[in-house]
């Protein structure tokens, strides 16, 4: 009786660890990543860190957390529902913004600590509440029928900023007295915003800085008047909307920009001369801490040139700190870091590969801190008092992103981080400890508390994955993908990952995932997300999945991200392809039954793979994938393809529309109906030029969607489609 009991328990324990994944429930809550936290920040007193965690019965609803660090508690600060009725309708302008900044969920999205670590301040619902730590209860700000954007609160924490109606506006959190800084803001007119291709390509979310006496405001003025106005169609289930939009189609005109600093207590305003030449970008602003000094990021129209100017408030004037150069293009990044021993630390790529440089503040060159064929990610913090710097990067692994440090002085480079995979890091205000969220392709993100030196303080979520975790029950199912490396022809060296089914007796068909453009990376050793289970649950049905990261990805280095320059479509497809030879040469995979699926860029990708590489893929999933890179944004195409007004057979060269009539295999191609970023024109003109040429091919359109088709129902949607569209014609059996 005792053993077969013990047989009982040993079968339901298997039992539950070996659940088939299906696709409704890499959507369902509890999520399979486990329930870490988002958004981490550690109080300015050091004393806490805070944190977002979705609900566990809806994981996309995020509330406000803390964790103690001397008292070792954890306890929600804010529920989201209690905040609101949960009928936000969000503006048409913090749609825009959230779907660009890839930011997903409901509830608390966003917060701020107040320099002193005496306050948060959160955004929800368009207003926007304020928490004095010690006391019941949040505040509420603002309470207005219009959605304010862009909400920050001052560096003293005496004031809260925000954008209401194209205006940007301060209010005194002591006294509620709010104060409109511009009043001229509306129609094509808009104060203290970032344009459309600033949010989108330049990663500049913002259109104003304080300084951090509180004594000044920079903002930009953009007129959009010259900007080409587009008739776009957004379709819905019960509806059509025609939407006018100012779109800057690649050889179009851009908005013109403007830059102003006013004085809050006066309100008087200086114009900076940003120069002549008024088709430029700003690229970045920050000001000089302790100064009146506001330095900002300005860019030539063709990306080639980069500047670091400086403008003195006090005594209106300006200086150019250094400028940057590249025949090709310059990357931005967000690594500029001013000292308080008037250095600053700049990064750069003038070697070929992203590295760290430390200057005087007047610009003069003092050292390269960095160096080596490999690449910087981000400069986390400075320890000024230890003179060390503490940066991400690939000095080990292109596959996985490390904490590293390094004296201001220069020598050799220690790695903090000890544990393999994929870390990122957010530092304390005097570097003296960091949080660690790092996670692998097989594990998910598991966040912890540090010491400047790598010791752990704490686990602030192990996410171990034993019986409670969600993922547990599918871990006997569970398919450890193969990462290695291949050469191409002419040498180059690409690296790849590769999953296989358990059973290999047989051959089997190949699911290609790509995204193959710029400022991307598929092959990592980190946590993939409902895309990586998506990937699991394809292997569980008899696919082999295999990625490569082509010449024209990221974190390689400028000389492997070159060759895409003005020939989009071209390296990238031979180097997939020289994947695809490689995977010929495995015994376990059928080489007539490849297939290849990627979205936007990915879905170009697909695309041109399908038209020029017919021989080696016989079935594609194209998602909202761009056809001719003219309906493409400005700052985006023209860097990496030149003007179409000057370079236009480049462009065409580059469209999907030449090769169009080669398709050989099956294609399935899938858009939102209300795609603001890759137009729904990119599909409907293919559709039309594919029907035209009598070739057949499928579609699958999500009414009202935009670019990143999100929501978990459509999410099942797709992913059903996609992977029955592949079952359909490279027909797996398991």
């Amino acid at each position: 009786m005792k053993k077969i009991l013990l047989l009982g328990v040993f079968m339901l324990s298997s039992a539950l660890h070996a659940k088939e994944l299906t696709i409704e429930r890499i959507f369902e809550s509890p999520s399979l990543d486990g329930n870490a936290p988002r958004n981490l920040q550690i109080s300015p007193d050091g004393q806490r860190v805070t944190f977002l965690k979705g609900k566990q019965d809806d994981y996309e609803q995020l509330d406000l957390w803390e964790y103690h660090i001397k008292s070792g508690e954890t306890r929600m600060l804010f529920d989201s529902a209690s905040l609101t009725d949960g009928k936000v309708e969000l503006s048409d302008e913090e749609k825009g913004r959230r779907e660009r900044m890839r930011l997903t969920g409901s509830g608390i999205v966003s917060y701020q600590w107040s320099s002193d670590g005496s306050a948060l301040l959160f955004p929800i619902g368009g207003d926007v509440f304020y928490y004095k730590l010690g006391q019941s209860g949040a505040k509420q700000l603002l309470d207005t029928d219009a959605f304010e954007t862009d909400i920050k609160l001052s560096p003293k924490g005496n004031y809260i900023s925000y954008i209401r109606d194209q205006n940007l506006f301060v209010k005194n959190i002591a006294t509620g007295k709010e104060t409109a800084i511009t009043t001229e803001g509306g129609g094509t007119i808009k104060f203290g915003m970032a344009e459309f291709v600033a949010q989108e390509e330049m990663d500049r979310m913002t259109g104003y800085w304080w300084s951090p006496d509180e004594k000044y405001i920079a903002f930009t003025r953009v007129d959009e008047n010259p900007v080409d106005v587009i008739t776009r169609s957004e379709i819905y289930a019960d509806s059509i909307k025609m939407i006018e939009q100012r779109y800057p189609a690649a050889g179009t005109p851009n908005v013109e920009i403007g830059l102003a600093i006013q004085t809050l207590s006066t309100g008087e305003r200086q114009w900076i001369d940003l120069g002549n030449d008024k088709d430029i970008y700003l690229a970045r602003g920050k000001w000089i801490p302790a100064s009146s000094v506001f330095t900002y990021q300005w860019q030539t129209r063709d990306q080639q040139q980069l500047e670091l100017r400086a403008y003195d408030a006090s005594t209106q004037s300006q200086q150019r700190l250094l400028k940057e150069h590249s025949d090709t293009w310059v990357n931005l990044n967000n690594d500029l870091t001013f000292l308080n021993n008037k250095q600053f630390i700049w990064a750069s790529e003038r070697d070929g590969f992203k590295h760290l440089y430390l200057y005087n503040n007047d610009g003069s060159l003092v050292s390269q801190l960095t160096s080596g064929q490999w690449v910087v990610d981000e400069l986390e913090a400075v320890d000024q008092d230890a003179g060390m710097v503490y940066f991400t990067g690939r000095k080990d692994t292109p596959l996985e992103r490390h904490l590293y440090r390094v004296s201001l002085k220069g020598g050799d480079i220690q790695r903090v981080s000890t544990t393999d995979g994929f870390h990122s890091v957010n530092f304390a205000g005097d570097a003296s400890t960091y949080i660690d969220s790092v996670s692998t392709v097989n594990h998910p993100p598991q966040v912890s508390l540090h010491k400047a030196d790598g010791t752990q303080i704490t686990w602030l979520e192990e996410n171990a994955i034993d019986e409670a975790h969600p993922l547990y029950a599918y871990q006997d199912n569970w398919v450890k993908p193969e990462f290695g490396s291949l050469k191409t022809d002419d040498g180059a060296e690409l690296y790849y990952r590769l999953y296989k089914p358990d059973h290999l007796e047989k051959k089997h068909p190949v699911i290609v995932y790509l995204y193959g453009g710029p400022h991307a990376q598929v092959v990592t050793n980190s946590w993939g997300g409902n895309r990586g289970l998506l990937m699991q649950y394809w292997v569980s049905k008899g696919y082999v999945v295999f990625s490569i990261d082509n010449r024209g990805s990221n974190f390689r280095g400028k000389a492997f991200e070159d060759p895409i320059y003005k020939k989009m479509g071209t390296i990238e497809v031979d180097d997939q392809v020289a994947g695809v030879k490689f995977l010929r040469t495995l015994p376990y995979v059928d080489s007539a039954r490849i297939g290849v699926h990627g979205h936007s860029y990915g879905g170009y990708m697909t695309l041109m793979t399908m038209f020029k590489a017919g021989d080696y893929f016989a079935a594609g999933v194209s998602g909202a994938p761009v056809t001719d890179w003219r309906l493409y944004d400005t700052h985006y195409t023209e860097r990496y393809m030149g003007n179409p007004n000057t370079d236009d057979g480049a462009y065409t060269a580059s469209s999907v529309f030449p090769y169009a009539k080669d398709l050989k295999g099956d294609l399935l191609i899938y858009h939102g109906m209300a795609d603001d970023n890759v137009l729904f024109t990119h599909s409907t003109k293919l559709y039309k030029h594919l029907q035209d040429l009598a070739i057949p091919f499928e579609t699958m359109d999500y009414p009202g969607k935009k670019h990143g088709i999100r929501g978990k129902q459509t999410g099942i949607h797709l992913y059903k489609t996609i992977t029955r569209f592949f079952d359909r014609t490279l027909q797996p059996t398991n």
